[in-house]
């Protein structure tokens, strides 16, 4: 298949950018600092001094982490317009956890150590109105590559299940919302030029639904109606698709009947919606039949491959805590492939210095005004395209459990712990003394597993399980966890209620002995906070007591933080 004139420029653009990639990274970095070379941080702060070398740079800017840059970005927050950190206007703060960055930024990679900061509670990332444009032309770098390896792709529709989430406003008046949000919201997106690469099955009303029940039924309804055009389904996350195949698990009944009779459901108040709606909605039984034939089948295995048959690849994120989620992926895909999303950029560094298959920490500088930011990210050199290198996201640093987008890390799952362990002394003298984790992806959508073992008070005796008491346990730990987390369970329902599992006494140390059969010194053991390996699993599930599953919702709100 020949490229387009745009196609073939935008990869000439990737072959020039990745063949000179330390020349460009130059090049990037003295347009940062010149550009912002009066800020307080680099001119007072740093003294650089106008310089834009990258010697001077890194001999006089530190690395830095969230909870250094914390007071400026907060005074910032608070309505301080003079130039800080940025020579631009800080326009509005970004709140996602993983990479906050979807501009070209300068990227220096330093060895994997030293501990980084709590990867839980949200962070104000400043933005500027460039980083837009910025962002706009990276995703328009994406589909001449697909291109090349699938063709075909203008030829039929993409069905990605898209939401926004709760946005909101600093004291000094400027949005905090989620990167996607960010760019869903903005005019380069719901006034997008017309390209048969990117048509979506989804209405853009249905996208800007901030009603989590009312887009999820709509973007579904409309990619069935138009099942036989979509050629590439995704979501942002792997856990997002799989929430979309629950959700069509438990409402294909209501579908199929709007399908037929070509009426939206009550359900859906928004008019904005309704409206998008009607533009694609007519009876349609021939439709309505092929889905409930497939839907009522007990068995989903390649589901997606039935009701989507001309599907060339799922297109979801399956890095990281991600990768969890393949197994179901494959279920349900019928074997697809999978197109992973991988950060690949440039380093600052001597690209003689990077190694095939050694891990990274990622710092960061940026047009808006982080500098040396150790983002908390680490990556995996997977390989070189001309002279930069490859990467593949291995994980955020120093984090225990995550499902979605939630980071939960050891001193988090800690204090939440804790609160369990308060409410079981305070009536019931009972204590815990071991525990662990996992991040339980078998239902849609995943949930928080803890394991407990448990004594009475006064002595080595195992615990009674007290019927109600470990449900409020649960949800007395989820009160404990970060702001992402419970937004996650009450706003957008992509993590399941908080599961603790009761285990038999001396479970624990079955564990220490089956680690020291596998050459773990007794002296430096200690019970793993979080675990993944198959065969402790499968010892920790053969021992369970009871199962308790949290009764309610946690407290969330958008203006509740911690």
């Amino acid at each position: 298949m020949s490229a387009s004139g745009t196609d073939v420029e935008l990869l000439e653009f990737i072959e020039e950018a990745t063949k000179n990639a330390d020349d460009v990274q130059k090049r990037v970095l003295a347009e940062i600092l010149s550009q912002n070379t009066h800020t307080e941080y680099l001119q007072q702060r740093c003294g650089l001094g106008g310089s834009t070398d990258r010697q001077t740079f890194m001999a006089k800017v530190p690395m830095v982490t969230y909870d250094d840059l914390k007071p400026d970005i907060l005074r910032i927050a608070n309505g301080d317009r003079s130039p800080i950190l940025s020579a631009h206007p800080i326009t509005e703060f970004l709140t996602r956890h993983g990479y906050p960055f979807t501009s070209p930024l300068l990227l220096v990679l330093t060895s994997f150590l030293g501990s980084g900061t709590s990867a839980g509670e949200r962070k104000l990332m400043p933005t500027i109105q460039q980083n837009l444009e910025r962002r706009q032309f990276l995703y328009d770098l994406l589909i001449p590559v697909m291109n090349k390896f699938v063709p075909g792709l203008d030829k039929g529709k993409g069905l990605y299940f898209l939401f926004v989430k709760t946005d909101t406003k600093t004291p000094g008046g400027l949005p905090a919302r989620p990167v996607l949000t960010s760019y869903y919201k903005s005019e380069l997106f719901k006034c997008r030029k017309f390209n048969p690469y990117l048509v979506y099955t989804s209405p853009t009303e249905a996208i800007l639904c901030s009603d989590s029940f009312q887009s999820m039924y709509s973007q579904m309804l409309c990619c069935l109606l138009q099942h036989q055009e979509v050629l590439r389904i995704g979501a942002v996350f792997a856990s997002g698709l799989l929430r979309a195949i629950r959700f069509l698990q438990v409402h294909w009944q209501d579908l199929t009947l709007d399908i037929e009779r070509g009426t939206l459901s009550l359900k859906i108040t928004d008019p904005s919606i309704r409206a998008a709606v009607a533009k694609l909605l007519k009876p349609d039984p021939d439709t309505a039949r092929f889905v409930r034939d497939n839907c009522s089948d007990q068995n989903w295995e390649g589901i997606i491959t039935k009701i989507w048959p001309r599907t060339k690849y799922l297109d979801v994120i399956v890095t990281g805590a991600m990768a969890q989620y393949i197994p179901s992926l494959n279920y349900y895909g019928g074997g697809l492939p999978l197109k992973p999303h991988e950060p690949r950029h440039t380093e600052l560094l001597d690209l003689a210095d990077l190694q095939l298959g050694k891990e990274y920490e990622l710092v960061v500088t940026t047009y808006a005004g982080l500098y040396r930011y150790r983002v908390g990210d680490i990556l995996r050199v997977s390989g070189f395209h001309n002279s930069a290198p490859q990467f593949h996201f291995v994980q955020r640093k120093n984090v225990a459990l995550s499902i979605d987008s939630d980071k939960t890390d050891e001193a988090e799952l800690q204090k939440a712990v804790e609160a369990a362990s308060n409410r079981l002394m305070k009536d019931n003298h009972t204590r815990i003394l071991e525990y662990t984790s996992y991040a339980d992806t078998r239902t849609i959508p995943g949930h928080y597993g803890v394991f407990l073992e448990l004594a009475l008070d006064n002595g080595p005796d195992p615990a009674p399980v007290l019927e109600g008491v470990m449900e409020e346990c649960c949800l007395a730990m989820e009160e404990k966890l970060n702001s992402v987390y419970r937004q996650g369970r009450v706003c957008h329902q992509s993590i399941g209620p908080l599961e603790i599992r009761v285990v038999q006494s001396g479970t624990f140390e079955e564990l220490m002995e089956y680690a020291i059969s596998k050459g773990s010194s007794i002296n430096q053991y200690m019970a793993p906070r979080c675990v993944t390996f198959a065969p402790i699993l499968e010892l920790l599930d053969s021992r369970i007591v009871s199962s308790h599953f949290s009764p309610a919702l946690p407290h969330w709100s958008p203006t509740r933080r911690h």
